[in-house]
């Protein structure tokens, strides 16, 4: 039963890896897509910076996960798992909010 749960945590984090690094890209893309923008904006401002921390999130995200896969200690390994799920779940969340307000205010 270990060895399943051992392999299915592995799984889930090599697809959140990839998922991370292309979350993270995304969210630069729209860091520099916003600085096309005017400046005197407030809300590009705040929407650049909050998706400027959804970017770090996510490679934070990223950098936890190469730690995690090498990880042989299953109480260390649960408990950085819990943390890269709640940084992942708050990168986007966060990233999704910015969405939105990008959307409703500057377009």
């Amino acid at each position: 039963m270990a060895r399943a749960n051992s392999s299915w945590v592995r799984e889930e984090l090599l697809h959140l890896l990839s998922v991370s690094a292309t979350l993270s890209g995304l969210c630069i893309t729209v860091v520099a897509l916003m600085n096309a923008f005017a400046k005197e904006i407030t809300t590009v401002s705040v929407v650049d910076d909050i998706f400027a921390i959804c970017a770090l999130l996510f490679l934070i995200c990223m950098y936890l996960i190469f730690t995690a896969l090498r990880m042989k200690n299953t109480h260390r390994l649960n408990n950085v798992v819990n943390l890269i799920d709640f940084l992942f779940l708050l990168a986007m969340t966060s990233m999704t909010l910015a969405g939105f307000v990008m959307v409703y205010t500057i377009w």
